[in-house]
């Protein structure tokens, strides 16, 4: 069918169109008006998971990862385990209203899951890019939806709070007990470590520190001063002996050191001046000065052997510088084969050392993960808070009549062409010139106007006759 001619029939049938319009249209409507009304009431969450006030670990998500973060936000949101939560704080399973909507479905199972899963159909949840998730869920109570709305927002805060705190609430006693064991594991190694101590009678692992290191350094130093005093007795020993052969002993400075000898020459002195005088009084042969001659010599001689033993006590000393040296030689090879035989025992200390350290670190670490734990465990914000709560709805938002009633007038018009489309295959009808020649084959003389002519003319002005064929 060509469309000039579904125009044609639809002129010819426009009551039929109209009629299908109309009925449509008032069907339409009557439904609208008939069916029960309902209002919807809507929240809005705010999911701020980029700042934890009350987080030691401040672990946060990265924006490339909000999206997914937001619609796990939105699975929580609708999960069995936050619905039974609103159906628990509403005290939905004691309304008679709701108990009796139960037992008109069958009354299969238990009232709350029922609840649950009906709640859980009529929740709207909305998320975008943003950090805003909107709620929305319709009844036939204005009240009751929003109580149902703010119920579901209230139960995921709480839900989330507890989704926080309970995994490091069992963490904290977690480490709790392992603070137990690793304390005493540090106290046995600690205790250990101090047995070896006394045991081996080391008090440092650091050699520097050590008092049987110390001992050897000690001997060593001592060595090395006593070798350098026998060197240099030796040294005076020689020239000492070399001067009391020459006869110039008294002038040895440790000879010279000693209070007999510097006693003895100035008794020298004197005597050879009183002797001097002697000479000039009474001369060589006189008897006071023979005795006093005599007395000189004595002093000399005493002078002499004051001398040899200076050098013999100078003697004397070298041969204990000796002993010493020898015996500090022995001291300090002594002490280098302790050391040594202490060498493994130092080793060990290290481990023991070691362990101790390595005991420590590990314990400090649990100590500071614990103390996260129970600080986060104590939380009582999340990052979602409740920007706007639901109201009750003033005007119901289904049906939607004026919707409804365009929707029904577009099919309508549908409707009422496609009866003019049927009625026409059905019952065919001429409407043009094309359609009866088509149906007859006949020759088309001329063209009416409408009947009866206008004021008594026999055809309208705009008749005209057609040639005939041939």
């Amino acid at each position: 069918m060509s469309l000039q001619l579904f125009f044609a029939a639809l002129r010819a049938r426009f009551g039929a169109f109209c009629l299908v319009v109309a009925a449509t249209v008032l069907a339409a409507a009557a439904v609208s008006l008939a069916l029960p009304k309902s209002y919807e009431a809507r929240a809005l969450l705010l999911v701020d998971a980029s700042r934890d006030e009350q987080s030691l670990s401040n672990v946060l998500v990265p924006p490339r990862e909000r999206i997914g973060y937001m619609q796990t936000q939105a699975d929580i949101l609708t999960s069995e385990r936050v619905t039974r939560r609103v159906v628990r704080d509403l005290e939905l399973a004691q309304d008679p209203a709701l108990r009796e909507s139960f037992a008109e479905a069958g009354g299969a199972g238990s009232i709350e899951g029922w609840l649950a899963e009906t709640l859980r159909k009529e929740l709207e949840v909305e998320t975008s890019q943003s950090n805003v998730i909107q709620l929305g869920y319709a009844s036939r109570d204005p009240e009751f939806s929003a109580r149902v709305v703010n119920g579901f927002a209230q139960a995921y805060i709480d839900t989330m709070l507890e989704l926080r705190v309970a995994p490091t609430r069992q963490a904290a006693l977690w480490f709790d007990e392992q603070l137990k064991s690793l304390r005493a594991s540090l106290e046995d190694t600690q205790e250990r470590l101090t047995r070896y101590h006394r045991q081996e009678g080391i008090i440092s692992a650091d050699e520097r520190f050590d008092v049987e290191n110390a001992r050897l350094a000690d001997l060593s130093a001592q060595l090395v001063k006593a070798e350098e005093q026998t060197i240099d007795l030796r040294a005076r020993e020689r020239q000492a002996r070399a001067a009391l052969a020459g006869g110039a002993a008294e002038r040895l400075p440790d000879v010279l050191a000693s209070e007999a000898v510097r006693a003895l020459k100035a008794d020298l002195a004197r005597g050879a001046v009183a002797l001097e005088e002697l000479a000039t009084q009474y001369g060589p042969r006189h008897p006071q000065y023979l005795r006093r001659s005599a007395e000189i010599g004595e002093l000399r001689a005493r002078l002499v052997a004051e001398a040899e033993r200076v050098v013999a006590g100078i003697a004397n000393a070298r041969r204990q510088g000796e002993q010493r040296v020898a015996a500090l030689r022995a001291a300090l090879a002594a002490q280098r084969a302790r050391l040594l035989e202490m060498k493994e025992g130092r080793n060990q200390l290290a481990v023991l050392t070691r362990d101790v350290e390595t005991a420590q670190r590990t314990y400090e670490t649990a100590l500071q993960r614990a103390v996260v734990s129970q600080v986060e465990s104590r939380a009582s914000q999340t990052s979602v808070a409740l920007l706007n709560p639901a109201v009750a709805p003033r005007k119901p938002t289904r049906p939607k009549v004026v919707l409804n009633i365009a929707l029904a007038l577009a099919a309508g018009m549908l409707l009422g062409a496609g009866l003019v489309v049927l009625l026409e295959m059905f019952d065919r009808r001429v409407h043009t010139r094309g359609d009866l020649l088509e149906a007859t084959g006949a020759a088309l003389l001329g063209e009416l106007g409408a009947w009866p002519p206008a004021r008594g003319r026999l055809a309208r002005p705009g008749a005209r006759a057609l040639p005939a064929p041939g």
